[in-house]
């Protein structure tokens, strides 16, 4: 590696974040706080988007608790090829990577700042992610050294905010939404999960978290609202057992509301990215 004296690392400046090859849209999907279900959201998303034709990567950016190789039934070690090039994991259509992969077991991943930083860069650039429609980032929960790791390294296309309907999860749902805004990252929109519950012996719909707030959120701040997430037990039991709901396809009753919301997802995409196209460099 060349001195810190390349264009853009002079006197302390981060270098400027530089786009994957072949990726053509990157998603970071985050919550303000942990417990509303973003992972199982990202996993089903990215299934979907695959379902509907796309090439899809995700990574599991969630460096301590890392929760995608359950829920994509995958523990298989990444091969290593020339170059030191990592192959991601390919699991339901979709390239996975993540350091459950790496470090399997209970055992606690402690590191500092730096570490993570370094990580978050390989899982980027030092992964082998080929030609890919969307390469969603699963990030931890909170705010934290890992956005500003991921908006060093690449240009985001946009960010997708995960909460459930309750007070506390949304009032965390606005620092996120405030943090996406200031490392000028777009928010494509808000997804309620764990919306309502539909009592499966008498079909009375219980707003157990308060249903519509994440809406009302959105409204508030003026960001697109994709969809909810009814609060269902086979949704959880499909990440538990590696088989998330969305393989059943858009046509079934579990797995539609996250076709939906992929479908939506994939409309702001696409006008993020041509917006972000049009942007002429006056050098």
């Amino acid at each position: 590696m060349a001195s810190g004296h390349q264009h853009g690392q002079t006197h302390g400046i981060p270098p400027a974040p530089l786009p994957l090859p072949g990726v053509s849209k990157i998603i970071a999907i985050g919550s303000g706080k942990g417990g509303v279900g973003k992972t199982t959201v990202a996993v089903n998303l990215a299934i979907a988007l695959a379902r509907m034709g796309n090439r899809v990567g995700l990574i599991d950016a969630d460096i301590y608790g890392p929760n995608i190789p359950l829920m994509m039934g995958s523990s298989a070690q990444p091969k290593v090829g020339p170059q030191n090039q990592i192959e991601p994991n390919f699991t339901h259509g979709v390239k996975t990577i993540s350091i459950g992969y790496i470090s399997p077991g209970d055992k606690p991943m402690v590191m500092r700042g730096p570490m993570l930083h370094q990580i978050i860069r390989q899982f980027l650039q030092q992964v082998e992610w080929g030609e890919l429609d969307y390469l969603l980032v699963d990030l931890p929960p909170g705010t934290g050294d890992v956005v500003i790791s991921l908006v060093q390294t690449v240009p985001l296309t946009g960010a997708v905010v995960v909460s459930t309907p309750s007070d506390v999860a949304l009032q965390d749902a606005r620092k996120a939404l405030e943090m996406f805004a200031q490392v000028n990252v777009e928010v494509l929109g808000i997804v309620e999960n764990m919306s309502h519950f539909t009592c499966p012996h008498c079909s009375q719909v219980i707003d157990i978290f308060s249903r519509g707030g994440a809406e009302r959120t959105a409204q508030q701040f003026n960001v697109p609202f994709l969809g909810s997430i009814a609060l269902v037990p086979a949704i959880r039991e499909g990440g538990d057992r590696g088989l998330p709901v969305a393989l059943a396809g858009p046509e079934s009753l579990m797995g539609a509301e996250f076709y939906e919301v992929a479908r939506r997802l994939t409309e702001r995409a696409e006008d993020a990215a041509s917006r972000s196209g049009e942007v002429i460099e006056i050098s």
